[in-house]
C-alpha cells in the first residue's frame, strides 16, 4: 500500500470527523476530502480511469435508489402533496431562471429549457441525509420536502429523455416535446409491464434460494443489464439503472433490496463526491471565481425564494418554509450528470465552457449547503430568529369541533376506534408521529394530526381543553411512551378518564397503578376471545361463557393473576 493511500484515508478520517464534530453532513466532508487529495492541493491521485470508474458506479447505485423510491402505489397515495407541492416548486424556479439565462446568455432554446430545469433540481442524495440527520424525515416539513425530490426523481425521466433529442441539428420543439412525452410514458409503462410479468417471478426464483449473496448478485445484474439496454438505444445509462430501481420498487421484495443494497450504495456514493471533489479544478475557477460566485449566490437566493414563496401559498409554516427552502436551495448531482453526459456525447446545447462554470456552481452550493444549515440552527437555538421552544401550529390539521376523545396512535387500533366514535358521533381527535399513517388517516377522511401527544403544546393544540375533553385512548406499541402520556394528561388533568392498550398483565397493572381507568391486555383478551368461541363450539350456553369470562375479568383480572403470575406472557 502506497503512502498516497494512507495520507488520503487520514485527510478522509480527519475531515470527516471535523465535519460530523460540528454535526455537518458526510457528503461536504467526502467532497472536501476529493478537493485536497485532488491534483490542484495534495496531488495524491490524479482523476484516472479507476477513480473515474468509481465514480460512475456512485451515479449508478444512486440513481438505482432513486428509483427504488417511485413505487406507483407510494406516489398515488401522496400524489396532491407530490404533484401539488413538487410540481409548483420546479415550475416556479424554472420560471424565474429562464428569462435571467435568456438574457446573460446567447443558448440555444432547448439548452436553455433544459439547464432552467436541472438547475431546479436538487440534491436527493444530500438532502435526504439531511433530513435523516437532523431527525427531520418523519416530520410534515420532512414529507413535504421528500415529496418535492420525488417529483424531481420523476422529473428526470423526461429530462434524460430530452438528451438525444438534443443532438439534432434543427430542434421542432413541439416534436421534440410529443418525442419526450411518448419515451417517458412508455418507459413507465414498460417497468409496470415488466416487472410484473417479468422480474417479480424472477426474484421469486432467486428468493427460494435463501441465499443474501445470490440475492445481490441478481440487483447488481438487473442493474448492469438495464444500463446496457438503454445505453444501446441511445439514452444514459444512468437512466437504465434508474429504471431498474423502479423495476424493483414494483416487487413484493423491494424492502429488502434496499436493505440489500445500502451498504454498497453508501461507499459508491462517498466515492462518488469524492470524484467530484477531485474532478474541481481549482485554476479555472480562480480564473473565474466572480462569474461562479455570482452564479452561487444567485443560484440559491432564487431558489430559495421560489420555493418559500411556494411553501406559504400552500399554507406552510413560516419556520417549516424556511428550513424547506434552505435545504432545497442547492444544486443536484442529477445537473453535475446531464452536464457530464453532454460532455461526453459531445452535445454543444451550451458551450464547453459554460458546462465548466455551471458543473463548479452546482458543486459549491451542494458544499455551502450543510454550512448555511450549521448557521440557521445556530441562530435558532440561540433565538435570533423563531422561537425554538415553541411548536409549530397544527394548521390543517384540526377540526373546528373540540373533541371528547383523544386517540393517541393512530395504527389499525386507532383506526378502528376512530371509525367507532364516527359511527357514534362522538368529536375525536387522533394523534400520531408517522407521517404515513397521518396522510393516509386525513385522505381516508379521518380527523388525525402530526404531533407528539407526550408534548402537552401539541395536545392543547390538538383541541385539549379541561371541561370539553373527557377521554383519551393510548393505542402505542410501547409502554415506556405510554406510560409518558399518561403521566403528562395527568399533570394537565388528573381525573380524566384514560384507556390504554397494554402488552401483558404486568404492563397492564402497571398503567392501573398510575391511574388509568382501564387497561387492556392484549394476550389475555384475545385468549378471551379464542376461548368463548371454543366454548360455544362445544356447545355451552352464552349465559355460562358470559359467566366465566366476567368471573375472571373481575377485579382487574384477579383470577388470571393468581393462576399465571403478574409476570411477562408470551
Amino acid at each position: 500500500m502506497s503512502l498516497s493511500t494512507v495520507i488520503f484515508f487520514a485527510i478522509a478520517f480527519g475531515v470527516v470527523f471535523f465535519m460530523r464534530l460540528f454535526k455537518m453532513g458526510t457528503l461536504l466532508a467526502f467532497l472536501i476530502t476529493g478537493v485536497l487529495a485532488g491534483q490542484h492541493v495534495f496531488g495524491l491521485f490524479e482523476l484516472s480511469g479507476a477513480w473515474t470508474f468509481l465514480g460512475d458506479l456512485g451515479i449508478i447505485f444512486l440513481w438505482f435508489n432513486i428509483g427504488l423510491q417511485i413505487n406507483m402505489k407510494r406516489l398515488w397515495q401522496l400524489r396532491r402533496t407530490i404533484f401539488g407541492l413538487g410540481a409548483s416548486q420546479v415550475l416556479m424556479v424554472a420560471v424565474m431562471l429562464f428569462p435571467i439565462l435568456v438574457g446573460i446568455t446567447s443558448w440555444s432554446l432547448m439548452g436553455t429549457i433544459m439547464v432552467a430545469l436541472i438547475l431546479a433540481m436538487s440534491s436527493t442524495s444530500e438532502d435526504m441525509q439531511i433530513l435523516i440527520e437532523k431527525n427531520q424525515l418523519q416530520t410534515p416539513m420532512g414529507h413535504q420536502t421528500f415529496s418535492i425530490l420525488l417529483f424531481q426523481d420523476l422529473l428526470s425521466i423526461p429530462l434524460l429523455a430530452m438528451l438525444p433529442v438534443m443532438t439534432g441539428k434543427s430542434i421542432n420543439l413541439g416534436a421534440s416535446a410529443i418525442d419526450i412525452l411518448v419515451m417517458s410514458f412508455g418507459l413507465i409503462l414498460g417497468v409496470i409491464i415488466v416487472s410484473k410479468f417479468i422480474i417479480n417471478p424472477l426474484m421469486h426464483v432467486v428468493a427460494k434460494v435463501k441465499s443474501q449473496e445470490v440475492f445481490v448478485l441478481a440487483i447488481m445484474v438487473n442493474i448492469v443489464v438495464w444500463a446496457i439496454v438503454l445505453q444501446k438505444i441511445g439514452l444514459p445509462p444512468a437512466l437504465g439503472a434508474f429504471l431498474a430501481g423502479m423495476l424493483m420498487s414494483e416487487t413484493v421484495y423491494r424492502h429488502q433490496v434496499t436493505a440489500s443494497v445500502e451498504p454498497y450504495a453508501t461507499l459508491f456514493l462517498a466515492f462518488f463526491f469524492i470524484v467530484l471533489g477531485m474532478g474541481l479544478d481549482i485554476p479555472f475557477l480562480t480564473k473565474h471565481y466572480g462569474m461562479v460566485l455570482i452564479g452561487v449566490v444567485g443560484l440559491v437566493l432564487i431558489k430559495f425564494f421560489a420555493l418559500y414563496i411556494v411553501a406559504r401559498v400552500r399554507h406552510v409554516s413560516n419556520k417549516d418554509a424556511t428550513l424547506m427552502s434552505l435545504i432545497l436551495a442547492q444544486g443536484g448531482e442529477f445537473a453535475l450528470l446531464i452536464l457530464q453526459t453532454m460532455k461526453a456525447n459531445n452535445i454543444k446545447a451550451i458551450p464547453a465552457e459554460h458546462q465548466e462554470i455551471l458543473t463548479a456552481i452546482i458543486i459549491i452550493s451542494l458544499m455551502i449547503t450543510p454550512v448555511l444549515l450549521f448557521i440557521y440552527d445556530w441562530l435558532v437555538k440561540h433565538g435570533k430568529i423563531f422561537n425554538s421552544a415553541s411548536d409549530k401550529k397544527l394548521s390543517e390539521s384540526l377540526t373546528q369541533e373540540t373533541p371528547q376523545v383523544i386517540i393517541s396512535g393512530f395504527g389499525r387500533m386507532g383506526q378502528i376506534i376512530a371509525q367507532m366514535l364516527e359511527n357514534a358521533k362522538i368529536p375525536y381527535v387522533a394523534i400520531d408521529l408517522n407521517v404515513d399513517e397521518v396522510v393516509m388517516g386525513r385522505e381516508s377522511g379521518y380527523n388525525v394530526i402530526y404531533g407528539d401527544s407526550k408534548k402537552k403544546s401539541i395536545l392543547l393544540a390538538a383541541g385539549f381543553k379541561p371541561r370539553k375533553t373527557r377521554a383519551m385512548v393510548i393505542t402505542v406499541n410501547n409502554e415506556v411512551i405510554a406510560r409518558d402520556i399518561v403521566e403528562t394528561m395527568h399533570s394537565m388533568l388528573p381525573r380524566i378518564k384514560i384507556f390504554a392498550r397494554a402488552h401483558n398483565l404486568k404492563s397492564a397493572n402497571d398503567l392501573l397503578k398510575m391511574g388509568v381507568k382501564f387497561a387492556m391486555p392484549e394476550i389475555i383478551e384475545s385468549s378471551f376471545m379464542l376461548g368463548e368461541n371454543l366454548m360455544a363450539g362445544l356447545g355451552v350456553s352464552r349465559a355460562k361463557i358470559n359467566s366465566v369470562v366476567d368471573d375472571m375479568r373481575a377485579d382487574d383480572y384477579a383470577v388470571v393473576k393468581q393462576r399465571i403470575g403478574n409476570t411477562e406472557t408470551k
